[in-house]
């Protein structure tokens, strides 16, 4: 069964969709967390549930961040993507608060240093903005470079870090 619950924060309403899961904190596996106007965002269907009770401990942990809290996030994710998205979001889920790294340091990362325009594809499917914090990335001149979220969102999130470069 899918679940959803709307969320809102200084980025528009989040769109929270789970999964019932024995193992996640509080019941709920995240299984996309979009905002309004994203691209490639999840869109409500009508056999979906709302709920946003299911979503207490996710809502939590996204208001403490946009508060300025640096934990990380304890939320368990559905497993989606292939095994190289899966590379890649792994790669974004170690970058730490308040840092930014470039598509290029990612490939490097992943073992895959001649793969960056695939890196960029694989971090424009993330499903889950924020929580696997995709907006730490930037280009190699330090530009703020693609956002499926938009580079406004992206710049506000990278500013409540403390990692605002410019818009170019």
């Amino acid at each position: 069964m899918t679940l959803y619950a709307t969320l809102d924060s200084p980025l528009g309403a989040l769109l929270l969709v789970g999964e019932r899961s024995a193992t996640a904190p509080g019941g709920t596996a995240l299984a996309s967390l979009s905002v309004p106007g994203q691209k490639r965002g999840a869109v409500v269907q009508d056999d979906w549930t709302h709920d946003p009770a299911a979503f207490a401990g996710i809502a939590r942990q996204l208001r403490a961040y946009f508060e300025g809290a640096q934990q990380p996030f304890a939320v368990e994710c559905v497993p989606r993507g292939t095994d190289f998205q899966q590379r890649v979001w792994a790669a974004l889920e170690a970058i730490p608060y308040g840092t930014t790294t470039t598509y290029g340091a990612i490939a490097a990362a992943i073992g895959a240093p001649r793969a960056v325009r695939a890196i960029g594809t694989a971090i424009g499917a993330n499903p889950l903005l924020v929580v696997r914090p995709c907006h730490r990335v930037i280009g190699a001149d330090g530009s703020l470079t693609g956002y499926a979220g938009g580079l406004a969102r992206k710049q506000l999130l990278l500013g409540l870090e403390g990692a605002a470069p410019e818009a170019r």
